[in-house]
């Protein structure tokens, strides 16, 4: 009856641990507000943890193209992009997961920063949504469509402009973040109707450092605008602007000779970059970029071709090596420790090839059996 009552006992507690939070037991060593040189041990209730790694091309759309457009209807292989996710943590994934180099635990301020999940949510959407219009006019210039253009978009804040640091952390904000929040989008500024960044400039032109300016903003959570006075400050970069003091999303659109839509989901960040633009180019152009392989691709990308780093990059090298993919393209802007991390995860059975620029990564996949890009005639508006 022990023994019975023993192994009754065993299932039953595997239960209650997978239900128990991970922030009543696990923490994590962060530096210290007060003196970064110390670390203190904060809850870490959450982690990055590999998600998966999915085809682009069945997220592309095309409107009509007869006469515009031609599309490469008998591609082989697929290019994918790799996400992770950063759910809350059991005391048994906590446990499982402990000293893994595809497990990192976060803190509540790691995960959000000073936003709110909402707002978190909000700025994440807004990367992705900048990183599709970006992928998607890098890629028609690349296959011969001069006509694509950006579009400046509306003000969005990305993050308030740090005024001093200690070489870890910010410790003086522009007068700005008593505001404003990320992802805050600005609608008008005294008045005056903000349509893009160029609007508030033109705004702001009759301020100087240290008057005030009313700002009409909209908030993530927040079912009406609202209005704040934020204090203007000289643009630290000596040019003698008087500036509200953050950084803006590139929320430019891309106008394009049709209709093209990337279906991103609830997926946020700009780490598809790189892969959405491979992809359009292979649907664009004759031949296979992959050679007939699956390849995985993580990076960002800019508007010249440049190819930026991106988080949690052992995680997702997991989540690529479980599907059985062997080449991984990824940005070679990554920290030394990020790669690391990443190689010892991979081991021999997945391929880093590490790319800093578009280029670079067309010639990786030429050298590895994929075709060079050739246009199709009809591309080249």
């Amino acid at each position: 009856m022990a023994l019975a009552a023993l192994a009754a006992l065993v299932p039953m507690a595997t239960i209650v641990v997978a239900f128990v939070p991970a922030e009543q037991w696990f923490d994590k060593a962060v530096p210290s507000t007060d003196d970064p040189a110390v670390l203190t041990d904060v809850p870490a209730p959450y982690a990055i943890v590999p998600a998966s790694a999915q085809a682009v091309d069945d997220r592309i759309s095309f409107g009509e193209l007869e006469g515009v457009a031609q599309v490469d209807e008998d591609r082989r292989g697929d290019l994918l992009f790799v996400t992770v996710s950063e759910p809350p943590q059991s005391l048994l994934s906590a446990w499982a997961g402990s000293g893994q180099p595809d497990f990192t635990p976060l803190t509540h301020e790691e995960k959000y920063g000073g936003a709110t999940p909402a707002q978190q949510q909000s700025v994440s959407i807004q990367m992705m949504r900048t990183a599709e219009q970006v992928a998607q006019f890098v890629a028609l210039r690349a296959v011969g469509f001069a006509d694509a253009e950006l579009v400046p978009g509306e003000v969005v804040v990305e993050q308030v402009l740090c005024l001093e640091d200690d070489g870890q952390r910010c410790t003086r904000f522009a007068p700005a973040d008593e505001a404003l929040d990320p992802g805050d989008k600005l609608l008008r500024a005294d008045g005056i109707e903000l349509d893009t960044v160029d609007d508030l400039s033109t705004a702001l032109a009759d301020n100087e450092p240290g008057d005030t300016v009313s700002l009409d903003i909209e908030r993530a959570g927040e079912p009406a605008p609202r209005t704040v006075e934020v204090e203007l400050i000289d643009a630290p970069d000596g040019s003698g602007r008087t500036i509200v003091g953050f950084y803006p999303f590139d929320t430019a659109s891309v106008s394009l000779p049709f209709e093209l839509d990337i279906d991103t989901g609830s997926i946020g960040g700009p780490s598809a970059g790189l892969a959405f633009t491979l992809t359009l180019i292979d649907e664009l152009s004759a031949g296979d970029l992959t050679g007939g392989a699956d390849v995985a691709v993580t990076g960002s990308i800019g508007v010249e071709g440049q190819v930026g780093a991106i988080g949690g990059l052992a995680q997702k090298v997991s989540a690529v090596r479980q599907l059985g993919i062997d080449t991984f393209l990824v940005p070679a802007s990554q920290s030394e420790a990020s790669l690391e991390a990443a190689r010892e995860v991979a081991g021999d059975d997945v391929e880093l090839v590490l790319v800093a620029t578009l280029d670079e990564a067309l010639t990786a996949l030429r050298e590895r059996g994929g075709d060079v890009v050739e246009p199709y005639p009809a591309n080249q508006g």
